[in-house]
């Protein structure tokens, strides 16, 4: 069953056989793909549409059709403009009750959100800035700063639907008005957005189990648990060594899955997006793919398998390869295959 579980992934999180075209479609696909590494995550999204380029995530991103922000668990996600406002409406307040003791130490009351709201609004309406920049207009307003509080500032105003990602200006991040970005539309009642994410995460992250959404939403395990029975009827389940896996049954024709070598960035869905990662990394590899203090390292996955580790070498005109065992020379050739396409997307 692990090699059927992995078989299925590859194709459900469109490693493997994609016929989505655009940045946009990948991460709407997705419902929500972590990206506190900003061009990790760019990667991700170029990595699952054969030909795309860095230039063409950038230009995506640059336009509005891809948007990063804090949502769902405590970090940065991409989503698609047209998610973005439910999957708020599901996680923001639990996000924010999770704050609330760094806001004390931080001195950080909710009359004091208030006040940086507003300031974000006025200083946003019809801009673009970055941190640096929107850091002098709170000093300007008198409001004590430094790193810590700035974070605080900014993402609350992401979870109170204010700002999310602007346009880059040259590599450097910045933010825009969520009200500029995206249009207001319809709101969906909690019910209709709980039904929505649990449909896009066993659509896209399939096979998986309740404990896997869990996990990724940062929703309670009573609130999973509902969605997943409102929507159930439309997905399969198979139950492995007593855990229950949902899947579509289309997710289920393997035959034609690419099994070949990826590369996945820092914090790929692929593996970060399930409590049990089991399937995918060997227990005596585990804490070399995962460090203790949670950091998921760019891994080499072959045969659905994490095989190893890579990374960008000095010059930045190669990678290097650290395979966990000596690889076949079919392997490594496939390995060097996978690294030509990363330097041809960077280029």
């Amino acid at each position: 069953m692990k090699n059927k579980i992995t078989d299925i992934r590859l194709i459900s999180q469109q490693l493997s056989g994609t016929t989505l075209q655009t940045a946009k479609e990948i991460v709407s696909w997705m419902g929500a793909m972590q990206a506190q590494d900003f061009n990790m995550a760019k990667w991700a999204v170029a990595m699952r549409l054969p030909g795309y380029t860095e230039a063409m995530v950038d230009a995506a991103f640059n336009s509005g059709s891809i948007l990063r922000t804090h949502v769902l668990r405590p970090t940065w996600h991409l989503v698609a403009p047209e998610n973005i406002r439910w999957m708020l409406s599901l996680s923001a307040d639990k996000i924010k009750l999770s704050t609330k003791s760094r806001d004390r130490d931080l001195e950080i009351s909710e009359e004091l959100y208030c006040k940086t709201n507003r300031v974000i609004e006025k200083v946003l309406e019809g801009k673009h800035l970055t941190r640096a920049a929107l850091r002098e207009e709170f000093e300007r307003a008198k409001i004590t700063i430094d790193t810590p509080r700035l974070s605080h500032f900014m993402m609350r105003a992401e979870l109170d639907g204010i700002v999310c990602s602007g346009a880059l200006q040259g590599k450097t991040q910045t933010y825009a008005l969520l009200n500029e970005r995206v249009p207001c539309t319809k709101p969906l009642s909690r019910e209709e957005a709980l039904v929505a994410l649990v449909q896009h995460y066993f659509t896209s992250h399939c096979p998986a189990t309740l404990q896997d959404f869990v996990w990724w939403s940062g929703l309670s395990q009573t609130e999973a648990k509902q969605g997943l029975e409102t929507v159930k009827s439309a997905f399969i389940s198979e139950t492995v060594n007593g855990q229950t896996y949902w899947m579509t049954d289309t997710s289920c024709n393997i035959a034609k899955v690419n099994k070949s070598i990826y590369l996945l960035p820092a914090f790929d869905e692929y593996i970060i997006s399930y409590r049990d990662r089991q399937a995918a990394i060997l227990p005596e590899n585990h804490s070399k793919a995962i460090s203790s203090n949670g950091i998921f390292k760019p891994t080499i996955v072959a045969n659905g398998q994490v095989v190893g580790l890579w990374k960008k070498s000095n010059t930045k005109q190669e990678l290097l390869f650290d395979f966990f065992k000596q690889p076949d020379i079919s392997v490594k050739n496939k390995a060097d295959e996978a690294a030509m396409t990363f330097l041809s997307y960077k280029s």
